[in-house]
């Protein structure tokens, strides 16, 4: 983990709210995100409901729907500075369609994006895809999850 990793945990309004609370305490968010930094950062994570998730994913990407996690990276040196947005209704979707914890899925997710945020894109190409997906693999076995793929 990085020793010098700022992480703040926020919660938007929505229903189910208390049930993500307790998956995502402030300790644990810390731990995943710090493991995927590999220096100094400062990472707000916020969790937001379906309403949140889909007028943000409209107004930065050009998408009319939820998605599981946005990346918004400001700076990667001297410090990287990001806010995670994850929608809980997606996350808590695809864990059940993945047959994964809520807890697994979020752990994968905040390492995901916080990969992103430190300039790692899966959509540069295949070469990108891969190497960010074996990070991803090491990471949450490092984190004690099993293979997110």
């Amino acid at each position: 983990m990085s020793p010098s990793a700022d992480v703040s945990l926020q919660f938007g309004t929505f229903a189910e709210a208390a049930a993500h609370r307790r998956v995502l305490t402030a300790a644990r968010v810390r731990q995943w995100v710090g493991v995927a930094l590999t220096g100094p950062g400062e990472i707000a994570v916020r969790i937001v409901g379906a309403d949140e998730g889909q007028a943000l994913n409209r107004q930065y990407r050009g998408k009319d729907y939820p998605t599981n996690v946005l990346t918004f990276d400001y700076a990667q040196q001297p410090v990287v500075s990001a806010d995670l947005v994850l929608c809980a209704p997606v996350v808590e979707r695809e864990a059940q369609e993945q047959g994964k914890t809520l807890e697994a899925h979020y752990a994968h997710l905040l390492v995901h994006g916080t990969l992103h945020a430190q300039g790692y894109d899966h959509e540069a190409g295949e070469q990108e895809a891969l190497e960010m997906e074996a990070l991803e693999i090491l990471l949450m076995g490092v984190l004690g999850y099993p293979n997110p793929y």
